[in-house]
C-alpha cells in the first residue's frame, strides 16, 4: 500500500516535470487519470520510462500506445503530429517516445506562405501581412494607368494566391484640346478668307508620349471657302489610345445689293459680282455710250460706290470743226470705219458700202462707226449714217489721217485712234470682222459679250 505521504511526492514531482515543459501542450494537472496512470505504471515497472508531453503549437497530436490511451508518453507510443489550418508541418509526421526518454523526431507547424508577388510595371502593391496565410495584398497603378486582373489577393490555405497576378494598363486616352471658333470675313475681292491657329498640343496621362497626330479637315493657313468646315485632330498614345477634339471655321462673305446691268449694256465684274471688294465694269453694246460711273466696287459698308450708270444712244457733235476734237468723241468708245472716195459713183465705193449695209448688227457688236468721205476740191462732203459732216471737217480727216482724195481707200481705227489697216480695194465683211476680232481690247469685249450672251446668230 501506498502511503499518503509517498503520493503526495509523486504529485508534485509530475507538478515539476508539467512546469519542465511548459509550451510544450500537455499537463498532467488537466487530466487527473494520466496522473493516475502514471501512478500505475511507476508503480507496476519502474524500469519503463517516460517521454517528455507532447505540446503542438498551432496543431495537435493524437497517440496511441501498446498500454493503453492512459499512456500517451510513455516508451513505444507512437504519436502522428497535425497542423491547424493555415499552418504546414516541418519534421517529422510521426514520432515514437524511445527508451533514453526522447522522442524520435522533431516537429514543428510553421504558417504557410504564398510566393512572393511581382510588383507590376507602372503600379505597387501593399500586404497586412507579407505573404503569409490569409494575408491580404492590394494592387495600385501610377496615375494614367488602369488595373486590369483582382485589385485585392488573399494567401489561401493551399499557399495560392486567390487571384491572378494584376497588370497596370494604359486603358486612359490621351488629353487635347482645340481652339474655340475661328470665324472670319472673306478677303476683299474674294471669297474666301484665309485662317490660321496654333496647332492643338496633345498630352498622354501615362507616360506622356505620343506616337501620331492626324488631322480632318484642312490644315491651318489653308484657303477657306464661305461657309462653314469642321477640324478634328485626334492624337495616339503608344498603348494604341486615341482622343479627339473638334472645332469649326466659319467664313462669312459680305455682299452688296446685286447690280443690274443698264438696258442696252452690260455688267463685268472680277468675283462672283456682289462681294465685298468685287470691281464691276460697265459696257454698252454698239450705238450706246456709258452715261455715269464706268466702274463700281462694293465697299465694306456693304454699298456700291458711284452711281448707277446708264447707256444712252450715243451723240456725235457734227459740228465740231477741228478733226482732232471731232476724233476724240470716240476715243475709247468706238472704232472707226472711214471709206473715202472721189465720187459716189465710184465702183469700188458702192461695193464695199453695199457689203456694210447688209452687216449693221456686225459692226454694232464690234462697236465700230462707220465715216463717209465724198469728193474732190474744192467740194467735199461727209457723213454718219445720215447726218452730214462739214466740207472742212471732212477735209481735215482726211489731212490727219492722210486719206488720198482721188481715189477710194478704207482705214480701220481702233478705240485709241490708232491706225490699224487700210484697203485700197473693197473687202468683204468676214475678211474685214477677222481683222477687228484680232485687236486687243476686242478679244476682252467678245468674251464678256459671249457671257451676257449678245450675239447677231
Amino acid at each position: 500500500m501506498w502511503t499518503p505521504l509517498y503520493l503526495l511526492l509523486m504529485v508534485t514531482f509530475n507538478i515539476y516535470l508539467t512546469h519542465g515543459y511548459e509550451g510544450s501542450g500537455y499537463s498532467p494537472l488537466e487530466d487527473d487519470e494520466d496522473i493516475y496512470a502514471h501512478n500505475r505504471y511507476a508503480n507496476t515497472d519502474s524500469k519503463r520510462p517516460w517521454c517528455s508531453p507532447i505540446k503542438v503549437k498551432y496543431g495537435h497530436a493524437t497517440c496511441s500506445s501498446p498500454y493503453g490511451s492512459y499512456y500517451k508518453n510513455v516508451k513505444g507510443t507512437r504519436c502522428n503530429i497535425y497542423c491547424q489550418k493555415g499552418y504546414e508541418l516541418h519534421g517529422a509526421a510521426h514520432i515514437i517516445c524511445q527508451t533514453d526518454k526522447r522522442w524520435s523526431g522533431k516537429y514543428a507547424c510553421k504558417q504557410k506562405r504564398c510566393h512572393s508577388l511581382t510588383m507590376p510595371t507602372n503600379g505597387g502593391f501593399k500586404c497586412l501581412d507579407g505573404a503569409y496565410f490569409n494575408s491580404r495584398c492590394e494592387f495600385y497603378c501610377s496615375p494614367g494607368y488602369q488595373l486590369k486582373g483582382d485589385r485585392v489577393v488573399t494567401c489561401l490555405d493551399n499557399k495560392a494566391w486567390s487571384g491572378k497576378q494584376a497588370t497596370c494598363t494604359d486603358l486612359e486616352p490621351p488629353r487635347i484640346q482645340c481652339p474655340s471658333i475661328k470665324d472670319k470675313v472673306a478677303e476683299p475681292n474674294k471669297l474666301t478668307a484665309r485662317v490660321f491657329w496654333d496647332t492643338p498640343e496633345g498630352r498622354d496621362t501615362a507616360d506622356g508620349i505620343l506616337t501620331d497626330v492626324t488631322l480632318k479637315g484642312l490644315p491651318s493657313g489653308s484657303e477657306f471657302p464661305e461657309g462653314d468646315h469642321k477640324i478634328q485632330y485626334t492624337v495616339f498614345d503608344r498603348a494604341g489610345n486615341k482622343a479627339s477634339c473638334k472645332f469649326n471655321v466659319k467664313v462669312r462673305v459680305r455682299r452688296c445689293a446685286k447690280l443690274n446691268a443698264p438696258e442696252n449694256g452690260y455688267i463685268k465684274c472680277s468675283g462672283v459680282g456682289d462681294n465685298y471688294g468685287v470691281m464691276c465694269d460697265y459696257f454698252c453694246i454698239g450705238g450706246y455710250e456709258l452715261q455715269g460711273s464706268p466702274a463700281r466696287v462694293c465697299q465694306f459698308n456693304l454699298e456700291w460706290s458711284g452711281t448707277e450708270p446708264a447707256c444712252s444712244f450715243m451723240n456725235i457733235n457734227v459740228g465740231i470743226r477741228n478733226a482732232a476734237e471731232f476724233l476724240d468723241q470716240f476715243y475709247e468708245k468706238r472704232r472707226l470705219l472711214i471709206v473715202s472716195t472721189p465720187t459716189a459713183a465710184d465702183l469700188y465705193y458702192k461695193v464695199q458700202v453695199g457689203m456694210l449695209q447688209q452687216a449693221q448688227c456686225d459692226l454694232d457688236l464690234r462697236h465700230v462707226t462707220v465715216i463717209e468721205l465724198f469728193g474732190v476740191y474744192p467740194t467735199y462732203i461727209g457723213r454718219i449714217g445720215r447726218r452730214l459732216l462739214p466740207p472742212a471737217l471732212g477735209l481735215q480727216i482726211r489731212l490727219l489721217i492722210r486719206i488720198p482724195q482721188n481715189k477710194f481707200q478704207m482705214v480701220i481705227l481702233d478705240k485709241h485712234g490708232v491706225d490699224k489697216e487700210r484697203y485700197a480695194f473693197p473687202v468683204t465683211n468676214q475678211d474685214l470682222f477677222t481683222t477687228i476680232d484680232t485687236f486687243p481690247l476686242r478679244i476682252d469685249e467678245m468674251k464678256f459679250q459671249a457671257e451676257a450672251g449678245h450675239t447677231c446668230n
